[in-house]
């Protein structure tokens, strides 16, 4: 057998062995953590954008998702179900407030950020082997923090976790990303091919957040495109999931 052939057959077997390991890793527990930040992201697309409609459909289905993921963990830690409970009543709130930017509390966005922070804590904290399956919610929790910065201000990571991803912004998150993409080759599988584009678009916005900076400006001085950003993640978290023969509701 040419060493050509041989490549080509290792290349297979790894693409493989990356849906495998998620069909076989992603469960309740790690769904709960990517169903949490899309909903979040939902949140303030809503009520970023001007609180259409669509969004806030959307919103419900995010949450729907989330309570589907959730009720299928056979035995929620007392930790994770308090969380839950304050992290769907956070965004339940943040529809109920007005349209104008005083009708929202000042403190509201704090209170946001740390229901979803103590959520994906809990939950990661009871997932025996979180770490495996953690690459979707690393994408969409970047996306939130992308929006929130857009949209209501800088979001509040958990620093004091810095070993995961939940403590973690761009500046530790796209290079952590990029090493997990990284040995797939998109020559072999379209799938992962198709991935890698989606992740070069997000990736280069992604870069721009500036989260080290106070000021509410991207690195470049550009806009920001939360929009795009939003869209960019949903879909490659998505296709993700595919790669794990997994299909939770997404809207596109």
């Amino acid at each position: 057998m040419s060493i050509g052939r041989l490549l080509f057959g290792f290349a297979l077997w790894l693409c493989g062995s990356f849906a495998s390991a998620l069909a076989e890793a992603i469960g309740p527990l790690e769904l709960v953590q990517i169903h949490a930040c899309r909903a979040t992201s939902s949140l303030l697309l809503f009520r970023g954008e001007g609180f259409q409609q669509g969004h806030s459909a959307r919103l419900e289905a995010d949450l729907k998702s989330l309570d589907v993921a959730y009720r299928r963990i056979a035995e929620p830690s007392d930790r994770l179900r308090q969380s839950h409970e304050l992290l769907v009543t956070q965004l339940q709130r943040g529809v109920s407030f007005g349209h104008k930017e005083e009708d929202v509390p000042w403190r509201y966005p704090q209170e946001l950020s740390k229901a979803l922070r103590d959520y994906l804590i809990a939950a990661r904290t009871q997932s025996s082997d979180a770490a495996r399956a953690e690459l979707p919610a690393k994408v969409e929790y970047l996306a939130v923090q992308y929006l929130s910065r857009a949209y209501i201000g800088t979001f509040e990571i958990a620093r004091e976790n810095s070993d995961t991803y939940i403590g973690q912004d761009e500046r530790t998150l796209l290079p952590a990303i990029d090493a997990q993409l990284q040995p797939l080759d998109g020559k072999v599988d379209p799938a992962v091919a198709k991935l890698k584009t989606r992740w070069s678009f997000l990736r280069a916005a992604l870069r721009d957040l500036n989260s080290q900076s106070n000021a509410l400006v991207s690195t470049s001085g550009r806009p920001y495109a939360p929009i795009m950003v939003d869209r960019h993640a949903r879909s490659m978290s998505g296709q993700l999931l595919a790669l794990g023969a997994l299909s939770p509701s997404s809207s596109p």
